[in-house]
This record gives C-alpha cells, structure tokens and sequence, in this order.
C-alpha cells in the first residue's frame, strides 16, 4: 500500500465511550473536512461543529481538530473527529469518510508508521507508544513514556556519536600509512575504545531492566503431587488461583498468574504433579508440565519438607535435575515449614538457592519474593528508567561483540583496516535500534503489532 494514500481509522476503542475518535492523515485530509464540516477549522483549534452526510443530514456533532502537515503527529495534514462514542453513529462518520473517492482504512500501527517515516519519531520512540498503552504497571508506564519523550534514543545517539569520532581517528590513522602503527599504538583510540565499550555496558544494563518491565519474568512452579505448588501460587498470587486438595493429582493443566514484585512483571505458572501417570488426562498435563519447564527464566522446585530431609536438588530427585534444559536456573523451596521447625529464610545449597517457607500460612514467601527479584537483577528504583524490547537488547549485544572484536584487531594485531570495520558494523547494530538503519521487514513486523488508529 502507498503511504501518498490518505488513511483513516478509529482511534478509540471499540464498544461503547462517552466519546469516540476517528483519526484522519494525508494530503486528502482537507477535502474530508469539506466534505464533513463544510469548511477547514482553524488549525490547532477545537471547533465544536456538527458532522453531516452527503445529503447535508447530521451524523453527529462535536469537535473536529485540524493539524496541518508538517506540524502533526504524522507529518501530514491530520482531521480528528470528536463525537459520541456510540459504535452505530462511529460507524455511519466512518462509512461515510470512505465514500470519498482516494480513502481507505489504516493499517495496524500505519499513523506510527508514517510518524517515523517522515522524522517526526524514530523507531524506539515508536515503539514507546505501543508499549505505553500496553504497560502493566504505573512503573512501566513512566519507563514507556521516557522512551516516548527520547530517553532511550538519546543514550543510543550518544553511542553512535562517539563511534562516530572514533571511526574518523582511525579512517586518519589508515589514510596515513608511514604514520598507522603510530596512530594506533600510541594509546588514545584504546582509551576512547574502552570509553565508549564502558558506557554501552551502563546501557546494556539499563535495557536488561527495560526489558524486564516490559517482558517481566517467567516462573513455572513443579515438583512431585501434594508438594504444595498450587498453595504457593495462591500465595504469590494474594488469591485462590488454584484449587488445593490432600488428594495427589487435583493439578491437571498448566494455570497461569500475572503479578507484580515492585513493579517487575512475573509469570507464575502452577504445573501438574510430575510422576508416571496412567490417567491419559494427568498424563497429558504432566507432558504439559515439562513443555513450560523448557520455557523457563526459572523454575521453583517444589518439595514437601515433610518428606526428605535432603537440601541439594540432586539428592531430592536426581531424575528431574537430570531432565531439566542446561543453564536452567532453579530455586529449591522447601514447603511446610510450619509442620517441620525449619528456619524460614534463604540459603545457598552447592550453587542453587534454597528457600524454607509455608505456603499455607504466608510464612517466607516474602522472601521467597525478595529472591526472585533480585536473581533477576531487577532494580526498584528505575528513575529516568525506559523500557526496552527483545530486539533492543539484540542489537545492543551485537554491537558489544564488535567493539570487543575490535579491540582485539587493535591490540593483538595493529589492524586498523579490520577495527574500522567492526567500529562500522557496531554502529550499524545501534542504528537498528532508532531505525536509521532497519529492513522493511522489521519495520512491517513492528508496526503491524500496533493498534488501528495508532
């Protein structure tokens, strides 16, 4: 589709609201408002005017706003129309918008799209909007809209800049041959190097916490029967999430909680006893189980402390620590402490962190909450924070990788021909991330998973 179309869309949600808003940008923007309200409203003013059909009928009356381009959200001439939010009259303005010839609906994200297409946004702050109005929490929300206002993309400019200057102190050092191995031995691109290698790694590390504000944690509660799993996912939860029985196997299917630790998203999810099972249904929630397991940023591995003295999950049960993904971070929790006398708190046990609590009683599971925020060096405190995407951390650990491919051309070798490059291809990762430099498909990909009218 061509982006010379003029769009339109709805730009509120559908059903009913006390006011609904239809969203229109490009160069057709003026002849709809012709069309619509008999004349062009002063721009940058709310015109409060009735909105008629094509025999002079009102459809609705209300505020009609004029922007015209360059001065828009898009860049384009942009008409919003502001009338009552019945889904009946905001489909009859709709119909009756697309009856001019040279209109069509927007696609998914399309007003993003064109906002970023012609420099009013680059990419992360595009992104920021949709990450705006799908934040979880009040913590996500501000960490979205410093994204938005070009937290993120500032830190990201900064990056490029220096590898900018970088990148010309050593083309000098290769366009001056009898002078290169002096040039690059002589100390100052190593330490501009290492300076901007440094101040990646402090943004790399602010993008892991965007990251799990946006992404949150996944957390799969598993163990034998009646270990207390679902307890303990009532518990996290504050709420009767789960069915709790004294008959082993009452968890049959995978169930899910979302809850908040300090504003970090977590995704708990309570699975099936795991043992050998005849009953084809237990069978196919335990498969279930596993499938989760596999999935995991972690897994709280679940045991009755009435039952083993034990401590190291490889004594507890050998075959589940042998079964689980390498790398798998897990946390045994030993439940009931109530019943046995054991100290509540946690504990390192041969690398694998332990926690005593009960889940019937609440005792330790603060703790235990405590834990799991900090194993995922979330931070509370996120001032000035933005959020981050997956593709975001991609890009930045692509770019981490050069720099250190560099350096080692620089200190191993006296390349300056093959640390140029990498310096080149480092900024091409981080221009990935504002958009400078992006495939069409990724921008598809993007900006398809937005709302209509956004």
């Amino acid at each position: 589709m061509s982006h010379n179309e003029t769009i339109v869309a709805q730009a509120t949600p559908p059903g009913r609201g006390g006011v609904g808003i239809l969203r229109v940008s490009g160069r057709q923007a003026s002849e709809v408002a012709q069309a619509i309200l008999g004349k062009l409203p002063k721009p940058r003013y709310a015109d409060y005017l009735p909105f008629r059909d094509t025999d002079g009928s009102v459809l609705d009356q209300g505020i009609a706003l004029w922007f015209p381009g360059p001065n828009s959200f898009t860049g384009e001439d942009v008409l919003e129309l502001q009338g009552h939010g019945g889904p009946v009259i905001l489909d009859l303005l709709l119909k009756r918008i697309l009856a001019l010839p040279g209109l069509r609906i927007a696609r998914p994200g399309e007003f993003s799209e064109r906002a970023f297409l012609n420099d009013k946004l680059d990419l992360a702050q595009a992104e920021a909007i949709a990450d705006l109005i799908d934040a979880s929490s009040e913590q996500a929300a501000r960490s979205a809209l410093n994204s938005l206002q070009g937290a993120f993309s500032a830190k990201v400019n900064h990056l490029v800049e220096a590898l900018t200057h970088l990148r010309i102190y050593v083309e000098a050092a290769i366009d001056f041959p009898d002078e290169e191995i002096d040039f690059l031995s002589d100390g100052k691109i190593e330490a501009q190097l290492n300076q901007v290698i440094g101040d990646l790694d402090a943004v790399r590390a602010e993008a892991r916490q965007g990251s799990l504000l946006r992404e949150g944690m996944k957390v799969v509660i598993a163990g034998r029967p009646n270990a207390g799993k679902s307890s303990l996912l009532n518990a996290l939860a504050g709420r009767e999430a789960a069915i709790v029985t004294d008959i082993a196997g009452t968890t049959r299917d995978v169930l899910r909680e979302h809850i908040h630790i300090d504003g970090m998203p977590l995704h708990i999810i309570d699975t099936a006893g795991l043992r050998e099972a005849s009953d084809e249904v237990e069978r196919i929630g335990i498969e279930r189980a596993w499938n989760e397991i596999e999935q995991a940023d972690r897994v709280l591995f679940m045991v009755d402390g009435t039952t083993t003295d034990a401590t190291d999950p490889a004594d507890i049960w050998p075959d589940f620590i042998a079964r689980l993904p390498a790398r798998l971070p897990i946390t045994v929790v030993r439940n009931k402490a109530d019943v046995t006398g054991e100290t509540l708190g946690l504990s390192d046990v041969n690398g694998h962190s332990l926690v005593r609590l009960s889940a019937r009683t609440g005792e330790g599971v603060d703790v235990l909450r405590d834990h799991l925020k900090q194993s995922m060096g979330f931070e509370t405190n996120m001032e000035g924070g933005f959020l981050a995407r997956r593709r975001h951390l991609q890009a930045l650990e692509q770019a981490a990788d050069h720099l250190q491919q560099g350096k080692a051309q620089l200190l191993g070798a006296w390349a300056g021909e093959l640390l140029a490059e990498e310096l080149r291809l480092s900024q091409q990762s981080l221009s990935e991330i504002t958009g400078e430099f992006t495939s069409d498909d990724l921008l598809g990909r993007i900006f398809s998973s937005f709302c209509i009218g956004k």
